[in-house]
């Protein structure tokens, strides 16, 4: 008997984008736990996550919250959720102290919050959104975010 393989969730083509970003944020979470694995300093990966922070995470987190979460409307749970998520990490990257400690925490919050954002909020937002809605998400996306090179690839 052949192993059931999960079915890949259909994304609305405007919200792909987002989905591909998210990409980039696992990529940030297995390379925490390689830096680990390896033995990097907590410094180095830190400035990396800091770097990945401001180069990915804030305009990410802009347009989720700026233009796609509202489409959920006002005191919705999930979107809460993912809001509270991005107040943590946030407060991960802005913690100067306990290096390691935050990092592996980092690295957790942000692998749940991107799966959350991908089963949960997604479909659901996929669900309820308008044709309009979805038009303004395609026109205010415009800017995929790409991968850059970073000088210290520790995972490496």
């Amino acid at each position: 008997m052949a192993s059931e393989q999960p079915t890949p969730i259909s994304r609305h083509e405007a919200l792909r984008p987002l989905s591909r970003e998210h990409h980039f944020g696992l990529q940030l979470c297995w390379k925490i736990r390689r830096g680990f694995q390896k033995e990097v300093s907590a410094e180095r990966i830190k400035a990396y996550c800091d770097w990945f922070y401001q180069r990915y995470l804030v305009p990410h987190f802009e347009i989720e919250e700026k233009y796609l979460f509202p489409i959920m409307g006002e005191g919705n749970d999930l979107v809460d959720r993912a809001i509270s998520d991005h107040r943590q990490i946030e407060g991960f990257i802005r913690e100067p102290t306990n290096l390691e400690e935050v990092l592996r925490s980092l690295e957790v919050v942000l692998n749940n919050h991107i799966r959350f954002e991908e089963r949960v909020l997604f479909n659901e937002i996929q669900r309820v959104a308008t044709d309009e809605q979805l038009d303004l998400m395609r026109k205010v996306h415009t800017h995929e975010l790409k991968e850059e090179k970073y000088d210290d690839e520790f995972w490496g």
